[in-house]
């Protein structure tokens, strides 16, 4: 969410920084509806200053037994037109908070200009892609032939993009949650948490998905929302809460179920499991004081990275471009694996800061050192990471040519003892 006040002083900038995300000459039109808005407001106070004037003059001229009938049909007049002019208002209101909420939010300015994910700009790249000596497969062929990735079945129970796994595969991404949730709460400072799946229409609001996401997301007939991120509840944890400056940061984390109706991906990635309904993810956010919001940017990502490290696969980190960045997001930085049996270079995480944004939508505030005063703090988000593209990046990478998969060395330990997929 916008600050209106921010717009108002500065409307020239505010154009700018909406034309770098494609919307050009926003505040214009927020502003008249706004000033529309405060002259009717306006109208509204003085004839309610009328109408308190007026039931003075009935009261004294009832007290010297006087005739009301001119007073009381002035104020039945008063009355009617107050009722128009808050009615009015409102609608106007409204109108200002529809505008304003949906639009994205301002990007840092090294955000790189750009269209779309061809001009994000490579960051760093960490390891080497491994040389096969034989043709590597990609991973749902190498499911299905260990007879443990199975689709038709899947199908079958819930339709297309769902997968049921079994056996080892199932363990190895049970472990690969395991595995990233330790790592994160013993060596990098997060706190487990346990979040609902289902929530209200007010969570869904308050980090942004509603109401332009709508149908990225899948709904309940009690009007719930089912997550698409654990990102939602974590970060709605403070929604309309004060939070004492001395209790920043806030470093949360969760497995949780994800589920998205992938909407706008028609076409893309039918095969496998890149792209599902549902599927899991070990999620990162911090609730931090503004000025520490950048630097808490390239820690959350370095966690991220460690994950990859650990797993010994070979990522990319990716800043991205305006046209790229997400709806809630000032600068995103995404992670990109090394996927062999594709040849490609795809997304596993994605690290976000969020600035005051999703502060401003929830009502989340800070209290200052000096205990009086009031702030937003800021909030960010990452993938710590997805855990079936991490199962997909250990299957292609880790593959053997007899179509059995290594187990990584830091996953020996949820393993039962297992070396191997196979």
């Amino acid at each position: 969410m916008h600050d209106l006040k921010a717009l108002r002083a500065d409307p020239v900038g505010f154009d700018a920084a909406m034309a770098r995300r494609g919307l050009a000459g926003k505040a214009n039109a927020i502003l008249a509806i706004d000033d529309d808005k405060r002259g009717y407001q306006t109208n509204l106070q003085e004839r309610q200053a009328l109408r308190n004037a007026i039931a003075r003059g009935i009261g004294e001229a009832r007290r010297s037994g006087l005739d009301t009938s001119e007073f009381e049909a002035n104020a039945v007049r008063i009355r009617s037109e107050i009722e128009l002019l808050e009615r009015t208002a409102t609608d106007h209101e409204n109108a200002v908070r529809v505008a304003i909420e949906g639009l994205p939010n301002c990007l840092d300015s090294d955000v790189p200009d750009g269209r779309d994910e061809s001009d994000n700009v490579p960051q760093k790249i960490v390891g080497t892609p491994r040389d096969f000596n034989f043709a590597p497969l990609q991973h749902f062929e190498l499911g299905e032939k260990l007879g443990q990735m199975d689709f038709e079945r899947a199908a079958k129970l819930a339709g297309s993009r769902f997968t049921v796994l079994r056996g080892g595969l199932a363990r190895l991404e049970r472990a690969l949650g395991q595995f990233m949730i330790d790592l994160h709460t013993t060596k990098h400072g997060y706190v487990e948490t346990s979040v609902p799946l289902l929530v209200n229409e007010a969570t869904v609001y308050g980090t942004g998905q509603l109401p332009k996401f709508k149908d990225d997301l899948f709904q309940t007939t009690d009007g719930r929302w089912l997550i698409p991120t654990a990102e939602v509840p974590l970060t709605n944890l403070v929604s309309g809460e004060i939070i004492p400056a001395a209790q920043l940061p806030i470093r949360l984390t969760a497995l949780s179920e994800c589920f998205r109706s992938e909407a706008g991906s028609a076409g893309r990635d039918t095969r496998g499991m890149l792209r599902q309904h549902q599927f899991r993810k070990v999620e990162l956010v911090s609730i931090v004081a503004p000025e520490d919001s950048a630097d808490e940017h390239e820690k959350m990502t370095r966690d991220a990275e460690t994950v990859l490290e650990r797993l010994e696969l070979p990522y990319r980190r990716m800043l991205l471009c305006a046209g790229d960045t997400g709806f809630s997001a000032a600068k995103t930085f995404d992670l990109e694996v090394w996927l062999p049996g594709q040849g490609a270079w795809r997304e596993i995480s994605s690290c976000s800061n969020c600035r005051d944004f999703q502060a401003r939508r929830m009502n989340a505030r800070m209290r200052g050192a000096d205990g009086k005063s009031l702030s937003f703090p800021h909030t960010l988000n990452g993938s710590g990471v997805a855990v079936g593209r991490a199962l997909i990046a250990v299957m292609e990478n880790y593959q053997q040519a007899d179509g059995s998969i290594r187990i990584p060395e830091a996953l020996l330990p949820y393993m039962g003892g297992a070396t191997e997929v196979k």
